[in-house]
């Protein structure tokens, strides 16, 4: 078996949201967020009926799980301030949940763990998207508020910041495929959505510079974003409908956030195909000021699947949204059945590629990367330990395709797996298990190592890739 060898200095690490972790949905002074207005709303929506509430009991045992981390060889986790537990309804900080987040990280940076914190995980407080969420200059306004008041209270004490996890989600999952609160099917109103967070995110950027500036935020602190960048394919042999489509698919779910992270605007021909079938974005005097504040330090890349793309079958869909693909089904690709998505290692490094291709000068770290398996249980052993050998060969291949990237001159310095403790999966609930340790539901989300914890704190200590 041949073995490959990742940097000295690529750093390991836990990726986590406070949602999915957190738990104490009414407690230290939490508000309602949209999460549990779903669940209280339409809690038969929810795999199993677990709803928002859950969490992992992450706040009632994160210093075992920090010295859990920490045994498994990390040196950081990244977990995601929740904007309805540190701020109040007035906008103004909730001392109950400040005091919580300061434990927290003082918890994590005892045990040598370096915090990386993002601020928005698809949590929006329900009381600001009654008030038009993303689509609104007052909610927009809200959120540079709440990160110029987190970057302030925090600025000390934490080194890595992002605005957002995964900004092109809330969009398809909200409002184009419609598979979330509040399931509407409007191509158009994604559109406005994802253009309203990416002012957000400029805003936020902005406050982050201008408290650094003043010595509030530590010199050393950087700011970035985390998306899910799906690296495009199309047949091989492809029309040029074919690429068309590659190239507007690739334009709205990964360079629009390349773009605005690197040169501070949107990819002109992306925005262009969008008006010329009617979706025009709620541009503003000033805006394009705005964006350009958006650059970043580094980025996060989020890798799950790659996106393959042909030529749209049809141009407007049953809601008469426009089409701009359609999806193609790749004869050769190997699937995850849980989650009905693709396992393609090889994308990371092909995301690698075009980052130093296009972006050369940008540094990137792999923030989220795992399998979710269903019925997990069917691979425990006799001794109880679940021998997780596919999340094993998963993990294996992309950190393989990660170490020829950086070879070839990626800029890629460190990986986060996703998510390294089973935890809450929005409303997959628990249905898929993503874990290198699992939380039992049925003995008081108790944590049991799988197969996988073993050999990834081998890789870990050693760095090579066996």
């Amino acid at each position: 078996m041949s073995i490959c060898t990742l940097p000295e200095g690529f750093f390991f690490g836990a990726a986590m949201s406070g949602p999915q972790t957190e738990g104490a949905w009414q407690r230290y002074g939490k508000l309602e967020s949209l999460w549990d207005t779903w669940s209280n709303e339409r809690i038969e929506d929810f795999h199993n009926r677990v709803g928002s509430y859950a969490g992992n009991d992450f706040t009632n045992r994160y210093k075992e799980d920090f010295e859990l981390l920490r045994s498994l060889g990390l040196a950081s986790w990244r977990t995601s301030i929740q904007w309805t537990r540190l701020l109040d309804a007035n906008g103004k900080l909730n001392p109950e949940g400040s005091e919580y987040y300061h434990r927290l990280f003082a918890s994590a940076e005892a045990v040598g763990l370096e915090t990386f914190v993002n601020l928005y995980h698809f949590d929006m407080p329900t009381y600001l998207f009654r008030r038009g969420g993303w689509e609104s200059r007052e909610v927009i306004e809200a959120y540079a508020t709440y990160a110029r008041i987190a970057f302030r209270e925090f600025g000390q004490e934490i080194k890595y910041w992002f605005t957002f996890n995964e900004p092109i989600v809330e969009p398809q999952q909200r409002y184009t495929d419609a598979v979330w609160y509040p399931f509407h099917h409007d191509f158009a109103q994604a559109r406005t959505v994802q253009y309203g967070i990416s002012i957000a995110h400029s805003l936020a950027v902005a406050e982050f510079r201008e408290l650094q500036g003043t010595g509030q935020v530590r010199a050393d602190a950087k700011i970035g974003l985390i998306n899910c960048f799906t690296p495009p394919y199309t047949k091989e042999d492809p029309s040029e409908a074919d690429l068309l489509a590659v190239r507007m698919a690739d334009g709205i779910d990964n360079r629009w956030w390349l773009d605005l992270v690197t040169k501070g605007s949107l990819p002109e021909e992306t925005i262009g195909a969008l008006s010329s079938r009617g979706i025009n974005l709620p541009v503003r005097a000033g805006d394009e000021q705005i964006l350009a504040q958006g650059t970043v330090d580094w980025l996060g890349f989020n890798y799950y699947r790659p996106e393959r793309i042909q030529a749209p079958e049809r141009d407007v869909d049953e809601y008469g949204n426009p089409v701009f693909a359609s999806e193609y089904a790749w004869p050769d690709a190997v699937m995850n059945e849980s989650r009905g998505w693709e396992i393609y290692p090889k994308g990371i490094y092909d995301f690698g590629m075009t980052m130093a291709r296009d972006y050369p000068d940008l540094e990137w770290f792999v923030s989220e990367n795992g399998i979710g398996i269903q019925g997990e249980g069917a691979f425990r052993d006799a001794s109880g330990t679940i021998q997780d050998d596919y999340r094993i060969d998963f993990v294996r291949q992309h950190l393989s395709w990660i170490a020829r990237a950086i070879e070839e001159g990626a800029k890629c310095r460190g990986y986060h797996y996703w998510g390294v403790i089973d935890c809450w999966s929005w409303n997959n609930a628990y249905k898929n298990r993503y874990g290198l340790v699992e939380v039992n539901l049925d003995n008081g989300y108790s944590r049991h190592l799988k197969k996988s914890a073993g050999w990834f704190k081998r890789v870990t200590a050693t760095h090579a890739i066996e």
